[in-house]
């Protein structure tokens, strides 16, 4: 197949063609030529959008589907479908099913299941065995079939020295760890974040010094053991400070803030709304502020959506009764895209998350395998529960005003427009 991509601005600081408007031509799965103007033919696939704009195809850390076990709320095929249209190229899909992701074969078949997609599905195995925190899962034998990282989906490892022995043990194959950051005897039966807003509503809060806790232990034991730690969806300003600091001391440390993390406050409790129920809880102005300020000065390395689909049985209920989670691969550019300016958001969805678990990092030029996302950064518009593409329609950015379209990814040699 070859495609044509009319009037493309490609937004790729890697490339010559940086900021730069052109016309792509694709041929076989291959940027084959990128021009001012380039002759169309009939047997052409031609994409002609308003105010189109390419970057490398975006990839999102954190994403859950709910196959094996829990298919009512996304299945993989499902999933991928929708990370295709929302604009990722790659998702790396956490080991939150049923039975968890804690084996050679588990991990296999996350991977068979998502053949022949444009999107890559890279899964992310258990740290430890059915994520329980007891005991380590065989962390090597699932790297060789495909896993690019290993944590317990928003549990927090309490076993100080099974931490410790895994960022040892990982060393030996390059393996990335990741802890969630959160001490489970300061939270307690917190559902929120610890403040002025829980007082008034009567909500169990969780301190925000959970967070800093887990944090500050995990980065003793990394500048102890060495090796390579992944923090993900941190939520505080204090959290930021931290990382910053251990970056500074040549610490091998990344972190990543979700984009309701960036935009949302513990402001929207007080509509009792159960899709505003996530882990971390939503924070205060201050820390949004400060984790907007973290990623512009490269502390935080990327954003995620978080993406969790829950059912409405488990969502639609009473606040306290209801699950953690958000789902994000629909609304997180549109939401990001408001509040950041539009490089910042493209290096941390394409260059740094690539790096950091170990993936091939692409340019936009010619004679490079075609891995491209298609939106417009122009434009506002409400979210919907039409534009809710995921089967589970659980979205904290329901009603809110988003920023620019995402038309779709050219990845894998298909293409796939919203």
């Amino acid at each position: 197949m070859t495609t044509l991509l009319k009037s493309a601005t490609i937004i790729d600081t890697s490339s010559p063609h940086h900021n730069q408007t052109k016309d792509i031509l694709i041929v076989n799965g291959k940027i084959f030529k990128i021009a001012n103007s380039i002759q169309q033919e009939s047997s052409y696939k031609i994409v002609e959008l308003e105010n189109l704009h390419v970057s490398c195809g975006w990839f999102d850390t954190s994403v859950s589907f709910g196959e094996p076990g829990y298919e009512e709320r996304e299945t993989i095929k499902k999933g991928l479908e929708v990370a295709s249209k929302s604009g990722f190229t790659s998702v790396a899909v956490n080991a939150n099913t049923n039975p968890v992701i804690d084996s050679k074969s588990d991990v296999e078949f996350l991977i068979n299941k998502a053949k022949n997609s444009a999107t890559s599905l890279y899964p992310i195995g258990a740290l430890t065995k059915e994520s329980k925190g007891e005991n380590m899962a065989e962390l090597f034998d699932m790297q060789q079939s495909g896993a690019i990282a290993f944590g317990d989906y928003n549990k927090a490892i309490t076993n100080d020295n099974l931490m410790k022995v895994a960022l040892l043990y990982a060393q030996n194959f390059e393996g990335l760890i990741l802890s969630f950051p959160k001490n489970n005897s300061i939270a307690g039966e917190g559902i929120v974040n610890e403040g002025i807003n829980s007082t008034q509503l009567g909500i169990k809060g969780s301190a925000a010094l959970a967070e800093h806790m887990q944090i500050a232990r995990d980065l003793y034991l990394l500048e102890y053991t060495g090796g390579k730690l992944h923090i993900p969806t941190i939520s505080s300003a204090a959290s930021v400070k931290l990382i910053k600091e251990a970056k500074k001391k040549g610490l091998k440390v990344s972190c990543s803030v979700s984009a309701h993390h960036l935009i949302l406050t513990d402001n929207e409790l007080g509509s009792f709304d159960s899709n505003v129920k996530v882990t971390p809880p939503l924070r205060t102005k201050n820390d949004t502020k400060a984790l907007l300020k973290g990623l512009k000065d490269g502390v935080i390395d990327m954003i995620t959506s978080d993406h969790n689909p829950i059912d409405v049985e488990h969502k639609k209920i009473e606040f306290s009764h209801a699950k953690f989670g958000t789902i994000g691969l629909e609304s997180l550019f549109g939401a990001v895209n408001s509040v950041l300016d539009l490089e910042t958001i493209i290096k941390a969805l394409t260059i740094h998350p690539r790096a950091i678990f170990n993936q091939e990092v692409t340019s936009i030029k010619e004679d490079s395998i075609a891995n491209l996302t298609l939106f417009n950064p122009d434009g506002a518009s409400d979210f919907l529960n039409q534009n809710i593409l995921s089967t589970s329609k659980n979205s904290a950015f329901l009603g809110k005003k988003l920023k620019g379209k995402v038309y779709g990814v050219f990845a894998n040699k298909k293409l796939v427009l919203n």
